[in-house]
């Protein structure tokens, strides 16, 4: 299908190979005044594809990571992400998508991933050994190909915002060390507490908050069950709100994208 009001071919290639050299970018998906893109970021143990939606223009400056699920039994955040693939970011932003980081948990209704590995506990940040069984973190950091997969988007990607979507705890997690100033704001946009979870060693996001202290990556624990039609439009809304770049301060550019 051909793609729409994108970037000359020769530019949007180069951006998105350069952003996941190993990657395979497929044919454009169309959604409605904006291009789509498809870039399968990793793969994980049983081999299935990780892929990411890439929503407007892949060398906008203001670049925001949006994951659905991460832990199987807590999908109810992969509402979010097919709703914002039929809409447009704002200005100067671009939306990398993902549905599922864990792509074998998701379809077996697991939190672990096909190795049996809470893949929120295999991230290199205080790294600790928990034995097998809800929480198991593996055998050493990022000993997963779906960690070694988020680990390379987010060096190569530099998001200015993550949003990391979970279940059940019903608040926006004040705890990862990023800019309290935005997850309080995307808190009271979407109605949640802001309240800080307790210690998780090997977590996401407080990785990629101490490795990248001028980003902010942040979790969403959504109620359990579905989430309404209304509730996915409050978070929406907050997405759209902190798309938008803060006045008078640029975001940074990832080497991959000059």
């Amino acid at each position: 299908m051909p793609l729409l009001f994108a970037l000359p071919a020769a530019v949007t290639a180069l951006a998105l190979a350069a952003l996941a050299p190993r990657a395979h970018a497929h044919s454009p998906v169309r959604a409605p005044h904006v291009p789509i893109r498809i870039v399968v970021v990793g793969y994980s143990v049983e081999h299935r594809p990780i892929r990411a939606f890439v929503v407007g223009n892949p060398a906008a400056p203001h670049r925001i990571l949006v994951v659905g699920c991460i832990h199987g039994t807590e999908p109810a955040g992969e509402a979010i992400t097919h709703r914002l693939r039929s809409l447009a970011p704002p200005a100067g932003a671009v939306w990398w998508l993902v549905d599922e980081f864990n792509p074998d948990g998701c379809l077996a209704g697991t939190r672990q991933n096909a190795d049996g590995v809470d893949l929120n506990r295999n991230a290199p940040w205080r790294w600790q050994h928990l034995a097998r069984g809800t929480f198991y973190s593996g055998p050493y950091p990022l000993s997963e190909p779906e960690s070694r997969a988020i680990n390379s988007l987010i060096k190569r990607l530099r998001p200015a915002v993550s949003i990391w979507y979970h279940q059940h705890a019903t608040m926006v997690d004040s705890s990862s060390g990023g800019d309290p100033a935005i997850e309080s704001r995307y808190a009271r946009t979407v109605g949640l507490p802001f309240l800080a979870y307790p210690f998780v060693p090997g977590s996401i996001t407080s990785w990629q908050d101490a490795t990248f202290p001028n980003d902010t990556a942040f979790v969403v624990e959504l109620p359990a069950g579905p989430l309404p039609a209304s509730s996915v439009a409050l978070h929406v809304a907050a997405i759209m709100a902190l798309s938008k770049s803060p006045a008078g301060r640029s975001a940074p550019r990832a080497p991959a994208l000059r």
